[in-house]
Protein backbone atom coordinates (compact mmCIF):
# COMPACT_ATOMS: atom_id res chain seq x y z
CA UNK A 1 0.00 0.00 0.00
CA UNK A 2 1.33 3.40 -0.95
CA UNK A 3 0.24 6.87 0.08
CA UNK A 4 0.95 9.35 2.88
CA UNK A 5 -0.61 7.02 5.46
CA UNK A 6 1.13 3.83 4.33
CA UNK A 7 1.90 1.69 7.36
CA UNK A 8 -0.38 3.70 9.64
CA UNK A 9 -3.37 2.22 11.45
CA UNK A 10 -6.15 4.76 12.02
CA UNK A 11 -8.59 3.92 14.79
CA UNK A 12 -12.02 5.05 13.53
CA UNK A 13 -14.34 5.64 16.49
CA UNK A 14 -17.45 6.93 14.71
CA UNK A 15 -20.64 4.88 15.15
CA UNK A 16 -20.43 1.94 12.77
CA UNK A 17 -23.23 3.18 10.53
CA UNK A 18 -21.38 6.47 9.95
CA UNK A 19 -17.81 5.24 9.67
CA UNK A 20 -17.69 4.12 6.04
CA UNK A 21 -16.84 7.43 4.35
CA UNK A 22 -13.99 8.32 6.70
CA UNK A 23 -12.65 4.76 6.58
CA UNK A 24 -12.65 4.97 2.78
CA UNK A 25 -10.67 8.22 2.86
CA UNK A 26 -8.14 6.59 5.20
CA UNK A 27 -7.74 3.68 2.81
CA UNK A 28 -7.39 5.95 -0.21
CA UNK A 29 -4.49 7.70 1.58
CA UNK A 30 -2.76 4.34 2.11
CA UNK A 31 -3.73 3.85 5.75
CA UNK A 32 -5.42 0.92 7.45
CA UNK A 33 -8.74 1.85 9.07
CA UNK A 34 -9.53 -0.03 12.26
CA UNK A 35 -13.24 0.26 13.07
CA UNK A 36 -13.62 0.58 16.82
CA UNK A 37 -16.91 2.42 17.46
CA UNK A 38 -16.90 4.24 20.80
CA UNK A 39 -20.59 5.10 20.67
CA UNK A 40 -23.66 3.72 18.99
CA UNK A 41 -26.89 5.57 18.23
CA UNK A 42 -30.30 4.62 19.61
CA UNK A 43 -33.51 6.28 18.45
CA UNK A 44 -35.57 8.01 21.12
CA UNK A 45 -39.16 7.06 20.38
CA UNK A 46 -41.68 9.91 20.59
CA UNK A 47 -45.42 9.58 20.98
CA UNK A 48 -48.03 10.72 18.43
CA UNK A 49 -48.85 13.91 20.36
CA UNK A 50 -45.17 14.92 20.38
CA UNK A 51 -44.87 14.13 16.68
CA UNK A 52 -47.69 16.53 15.93
CA UNK A 53 -46.25 19.21 18.21
CA UNK A 54 -42.80 18.86 16.61
CA UNK A 55 -43.93 18.96 12.98
CA UNK A 56 -41.17 21.01 11.28
CA UNK A 57 -43.61 23.02 9.17
CA UNK A 58 -45.07 24.54 12.35
CA UNK A 59 -41.78 26.48 12.71
CA UNK A 60 -40.06 29.24 10.78
CA UNK A 61 -36.72 27.43 10.98
CA UNK A 62 -35.80 23.81 11.64
CA UNK A 63 -32.18 23.21 12.66
CA UNK A 64 -30.63 19.76 12.27
CA UNK A 65 -27.60 19.38 14.50
CA UNK A 66 -26.17 16.16 13.02
CA UNK A 67 -26.69 13.43 10.46
CA UNK A 68 -28.20 11.38 13.28
CA UNK A 69 -30.85 14.04 13.80
CA UNK A 70 -31.67 13.87 10.10
CA UNK A 71 -32.17 10.12 10.09
CA UNK A 72 -34.06 10.03 13.39
CA UNK A 73 -36.38 12.91 12.45
CA UNK A 74 -37.28 11.60 9.01
CA UNK A 75 -38.24 8.28 10.59
CA UNK A 76 -40.58 9.88 13.12
CA UNK A 77 -41.60 13.40 12.13
CA UNK A 78 -43.47 14.82 9.16
CA UNK A 79 -41.22 15.59 6.23
CA UNK A 80 -40.38 19.33 6.07
CA UNK A 81 -41.91 21.23 3.17
CA UNK A 82 -42.34 24.90 4.11
CA UNK A 83 -39.99 25.49 7.05
CA UNK A 84 -36.54 26.87 6.29
CA UNK A 85 -33.80 24.34 6.95
CA UNK A 86 -30.44 24.85 8.64
CA UNK A 87 -27.69 22.26 9.09
CA UNK A 88 -24.85 22.44 11.59
CA UNK A 89 -22.11 21.39 9.16
CA UNK A 90 -21.67 20.07 5.66
CA UNK A 91 -22.07 16.43 6.72
CA UNK A 92 -25.52 17.19 8.09
CA UNK A 93 -26.38 19.17 4.98
CA UNK A 94 -25.26 16.25 2.83
CA UNK A 95 -27.49 13.86 4.81
CA UNK A 96 -30.45 16.17 4.22
CA UNK A 97 -29.65 16.49 0.51
CA UNK A 98 -29.48 12.69 0.24
CA UNK A 99 -33.13 12.69 1.32
CA UNK A 100 -34.08 15.45 -1.08
CA UNK A 101 -34.43 18.13 1.61
CA UNK A 102 -33.32 21.61 0.52
CA UNK A 103 -30.95 23.31 2.99
CA UNK A 104 -31.10 27.09 3.33
CA UNK A 105 -28.30 27.73 5.84
CA UNK A 106 -24.97 26.00 6.60
CA UNK A 107 -22.08 27.50 8.59
CA UNK A 108 -19.27 28.85 6.46
CA UNK A 109 -16.70 29.05 9.22
CA UNK A 110 -16.90 26.21 11.75
CA UNK A 111 -19.27 23.23 11.76
CA UNK A 112 -20.76 23.96 15.17
CA UNK A 113 -23.24 26.14 17.05
CA UNK A 114 -20.93 29.13 16.86
CA UNK A 115 -20.67 28.82 13.09
CA UNK A 116 -24.43 28.67 12.67
CA UNK A 117 -25.03 31.60 15.01
CA UNK A 118 -22.56 33.69 12.99
CA UNK A 119 -24.75 33.47 9.87
CA UNK A 120 -26.77 36.52 8.85
CA UNK A 121 -29.88 34.32 8.76
CA UNK A 122 -29.79 34.04 12.55
CA UNK A 123 -28.72 37.57 13.42
CA UNK A 124 -32.30 38.88 13.77
CA UNK A 125 -34.66 36.14 14.89
CA UNK A 126 -36.90 37.98 17.36
CA UNK A 127 -40.40 36.49 17.20
CA UNK A 128 -39.32 33.55 15.04
CA UNK A 129 -40.25 29.98 15.98
CA UNK A 130 -37.24 27.70 15.73
CA UNK A 131 -37.10 23.92 16.14
CA UNK A 132 -33.76 22.30 17.04
CA UNK A 133 -33.54 18.57 16.33
CA UNK A 134 -30.77 16.96 18.36
CA UNK A 135 -29.58 14.10 20.52
CA UNK A 136 -29.87 13.77 24.27
CA UNK A 137 -27.37 15.86 26.21
CA UNK A 138 -24.88 17.98 24.33
CA UNK A 139 -24.31 21.71 24.38
CA UNK A 140 -27.04 24.25 25.10
CA UNK A 141 -25.36 27.26 23.48
CA UNK A 142 -27.48 27.24 20.31
CA UNK A 143 -30.81 27.25 22.14
CA UNK A 144 -29.69 29.77 24.75
CA UNK A 145 -28.29 32.25 22.25
CA UNK A 146 -31.28 32.05 19.91
CA UNK A 147 -33.58 32.66 22.88
CA UNK A 148 -31.41 35.60 23.93
CA UNK A 149 -31.91 37.02 20.44
CA UNK A 150 -35.68 36.81 20.89
CA UNK A 151 -36.60 33.55 19.17
CA UNK A 152 -39.12 31.05 20.56
CA UNK A 153 -37.06 27.85 20.58
CA UNK A 154 -38.27 24.27 20.92
CA UNK A 155 -35.76 21.41 21.17
CA UNK A 156 -36.42 17.75 20.45
CA UNK A 157 -34.15 14.91 21.57
CA UNK A 158 -34.54 12.28 18.86
CA UNK A 159 -31.65 9.95 19.62
CA UNK A 160 -29.20 9.03 22.33
CA UNK A 161 -25.58 7.98 22.27
CA UNK A 162 -24.71 4.80 24.16
CA UNK A 163 -21.31 3.28 24.85
CA UNK A 164 -20.41 0.59 22.34
CA UNK A 165 -18.86 -2.72 23.35
CA UNK A 166 -15.72 -3.46 21.30
CA UNK A 167 -15.47 -6.93 19.87
CA UNK A 168 -12.53 -9.20 20.62
CA UNK A 169 -11.21 -9.13 17.04
CA UNK A 170 -11.04 -5.33 16.97
CA UNK A 171 -9.26 -5.25 20.34
CA UNK A 172 -6.75 -7.82 19.09
CA UNK A 173 -6.13 -5.71 15.96
CA UNK A 174 -5.65 -2.66 18.17
CA UNK A 175 -3.11 -4.51 20.31
CA UNK A 176 -1.08 -5.48 17.24
CA UNK A 177 -1.23 -1.95 15.88
CA UNK A 178 -0.07 -0.48 19.19
CA UNK A 179 2.83 -2.95 19.22
CA UNK A 180 3.91 -1.57 15.84
CA UNK A 181 3.85 2.02 17.10
CA UNK A 182 2.02 3.36 14.04
CA UNK A 183 -1.39 4.37 15.37
CA UNK A 184 -3.50 7.51 15.07
CA UNK A 185 -6.77 7.60 17.00
CA UNK A 186 -9.52 9.75 15.44
CA UNK A 187 -12.35 10.93 17.69
CA UNK A 188 -15.05 13.47 16.93
CA UNK A 189 -16.16 14.50 20.43
CA UNK A 190 -15.08 14.49 24.05
CA UNK A 191 -17.89 12.04 24.71
CA UNK A 192 -16.59 9.54 22.15
CA UNK A 193 -13.07 9.83 23.57
CA UNK A 194 -14.32 9.13 27.09
CA UNK A 195 -16.36 6.18 25.84
CA UNK A 196 -13.37 4.77 23.95
CA UNK A 197 -11.08 5.02 26.95
CA UNK A 198 -13.62 3.35 29.22
CA UNK A 199 -13.99 0.44 26.79
CA UNK A 200 -10.29 -0.36 26.31
CA UNK A 201 -8.75 -2.86 28.75
CA UNK A 202 -6.17 -1.35 31.10
CA UNK A 203 -3.31 -3.29 29.53
CA UNK A 204 -3.90 -1.57 26.20
CA UNK A 205 -5.18 1.76 27.51
CA UNK A 206 -1.79 2.85 28.81
CA UNK A 207 -0.23 2.36 25.38
CA UNK A 208 -3.23 3.88 23.62
CA UNK A 209 -2.71 7.13 25.54
CA UNK A 210 0.72 7.44 23.90
CA UNK A 211 -0.67 7.36 20.35
CA UNK A 212 -1.32 10.45 18.26
CA UNK A 213 -4.88 11.70 18.75
CA UNK A 214 -6.84 13.54 16.07
CA UNK A 215 -9.73 15.72 17.27
CA UNK A 216 -12.07 18.25 15.59
CA UNK A 217 -11.49 21.28 17.80
CA UNK A 218 -9.79 22.81 20.78
CA UNK A 219 -12.63 21.87 23.14
CA UNK A 220 -12.05 18.18 22.45
CA UNK A 221 -8.27 18.66 22.61
CA UNK A 222 -8.64 20.19 26.07
CA UNK A 223 -10.82 17.27 27.15
CA UNK A 224 -8.16 14.84 25.95
CA UNK A 225 -5.52 16.50 28.07
CA UNK A 226 -7.88 16.45 31.04
CA UNK A 227 -8.26 12.71 30.50
CA UNK A 228 -4.46 12.35 30.66
CA UNK A 229 -3.80 11.69 26.98
CA UNK A 230 -0.01 11.66 26.66
CA UNK A 231 0.50 11.45 22.91
CA UNK A 232 0.47 14.30 20.42
CA UNK A 233 -2.97 15.89 19.99
CA UNK A 234 -3.71 17.23 16.51
CA UNK A 235 -6.68 19.48 15.77
CA UNK A 236 -8.71 19.29 12.55
CA UNK A 237 -10.72 22.21 11.22
CA UNK A 238 -13.99 20.38 11.94
CA UNK A 239 -15.48 16.93 12.52
CA UNK A 240 -16.37 16.63 8.82
CA UNK A 241 -14.88 13.52 7.19
CA UNK A 242 -12.88 15.52 4.63
CA UNK A 243 -11.47 17.90 7.25
CA UNK A 244 -10.51 15.03 9.55
CA UNK A 245 -8.89 13.16 6.66
CA UNK A 246 -6.89 16.21 5.58
CA UNK A 247 -5.63 16.78 9.13
CA UNK A 248 -4.89 13.08 9.45
CA UNK A 249 -2.34 13.21 6.64
CA UNK A 250 -0.64 16.14 8.39
CA UNK A 251 -0.42 14.04 11.58
CA UNK A 252 2.18 11.85 9.90
CA UNK A 253 5.05 13.92 8.46
CA UNK A 254 7.12 12.02 5.88
CA UNK A 255 9.71 9.82 7.55
CA UNK A 256 8.39 10.31 11.09
CA UNK A 257 6.33 7.63 12.85
CA UNK A 258 3.10 9.08 14.22
CA UNK A 259 3.81 7.82 17.70
CA UNK A 260 6.76 10.19 18.03
CA UNK A 261 5.19 13.34 16.63
CA UNK A 262 6.26 16.49 18.41
CA UNK A 263 3.85 17.56 21.18
CA UNK A 264 0.88 19.75 20.35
Amino acid sequence: MTGPLAGVTVVVTRPRAQAARFATLVGEAGGTPLLLPALEIETVEIDPAARERLAPDAFDWTIYTSANSVESSLRQLARPARTRIAAVGRGTARALADHGVVVHAVPTSTADSEGLLALDAFASVAGRRILILKGEGGRTLLREELERRGAAVVTADLYRRVHATPDAAALADLGRALDSGTVVVAVTSAESLAALMSAIPDARLSRLRDATLLVPGERVAAAARTQRWRGAVRVAASAEDAAMAAALVECVPPGRPPGVSSPA
